[in-house]
């Protein structure tokens, strides 16, 4: 099959491909030693200079983990400013559409609203799979695929499909990737120029608190995003605090494995109770878990001081949770024996 011809500037609000990004101190001068009177900060305390607004060392060491050149990162203030940015750099306000595919992530049409931007919903089939023809049937300009998905934890099928033949910026959301068996595909968006790959260091990485998510994209999709934010958008706390965890994968290793222990030892739990319907199959750090009166079972838990989510108003009967320590995962399980 003959790929499809993609031109990124058709796809670009015209403001933004004619934007002349806002020029900060840290972009005239970029070294580390001096007298620095250029910025207009205090000259004294510890946390009085701006951080580096481009990340740089963090996107060299994510380069080299991830073997991807460091013009294809973006680094920003959590996932969701990259799914703002989407919008913004791509979507023009009241005319352009996003298809997005529910039951999934929240914030992809929370962001879109905020946008001005019509939103078509296309289900999940009953499989919780793309439907994929319908899909392509629309025009639209961008489509947010989460995968692994959030609620229903499975990888979803197909994305290449999309990718093949969807005109449009297709955004993959990889936020529970290192979960999965899946590799992901960050390695695939030198084939495909219309692709966004989303990452972060909320889930995996332990690091929910600092607030840093990465995108990985055409050099020339990340330069717009690079001069669409706004400057120093990420901290240098949470930058450092990202460089920390990446300088120490024996760590993140240990705990990804854990989780996935724990995640296999909830399933076999969880199946033991009777009021538990269906647990459906995760590659994510959550389960998706269908029960009798499940609204009941959640009052219940948050009663017992154990706070899950309900999920009913999405998938109904059905409340997800997230795999926790081996000791909450225990005091989860007990305190539904006596439910």
């Amino acid at each position: 099959m003959q790929m499809k011809k993609f031109e990124l500037k058709s796809m670009v609000r015209p403001n933004i491909w004619e934007l002349k990004p806002y020029s900060s101190a840290r972009d005239e001068f970029t070294g580390n030693e001096g007298i620095f009177l250029d910025a207009n900060e205090n000259p004294f305390g510890e946390r009085n200079r701006y951080p580096d607004p481009h990340q740089r060392e963090l996107k060299k060491a994510l380069s080299s983990r991830n073997n991807i050149p460091f013009e294809n990162i973006f680094i920003g203030n959590g996932s969701d400013e990259v799914i703002d940015l989407v919008y913004r750099v791509f979507c023009e306000p009241s005319e352009d559409s996003v298809i997005i595919c529910p039951p999934t992530y929240g914030m992809y049409e929370v962001s879109g609203n905020i946008n001005n931007v019509n939103l078509i919903r296309i289900p999940l089939n009953d499989e919780f799979e793309l439907n994929t023809e319908l899909i392509l049937s629309e025009s639209a300009k961008c489509i947010f695929i989460c995968s692994p998905n959030n609620p229903t934890g499975n990888n979803l099928k197909n994305i290449e499909k999309i990718l093949d033949q969807f005109n449009g910026i297709v955004v993959v959301d990889e936020a529970y990737i290192d979960f999965s068996d899946s590799e992901g595909f960050i390695s695939a968006i030198n084939k495909y120029p219309n692709l966004i790959v989303m990452q972060t260091f909320s889930k995996a990485w332990a690091m929910a608190k600092a607030r840093v998510g990465v995108a990985y994209a055409h050099k020339d999709i990340i330069a717009l995003m690079d001069n669409t934010k706004p400057p120093y958008n990420v901290s240098g706390f949470n930058q450092q605090e990202a460089l920390n965890a990446l300088s120490e994968p024996e760590i993140f290793e240990e705990r990804v494995d854990i989780i996935l222990e724990q995640r296999n030892l909830l399933v076999k739990e969880l199946s033991n109770l009777s009021f538990v319907k269906h647990i459906y199959p995760s590659d994510a750090n959550f389960l998706l878990v269908k029960m009798n009166d499940a609204g009941d079972v959640y009052n219940y838990l948050v009663m017992n001081k154990v706070v899950v989510r309900n999920r009913d108003s999405v998938v109904p009967g059905c409340i997800r949770i997230t795999v926790g320590s081996p000791e909450e995962n225990a005091q989860l399980i007990e305190v539904l024996q006596n439910y």
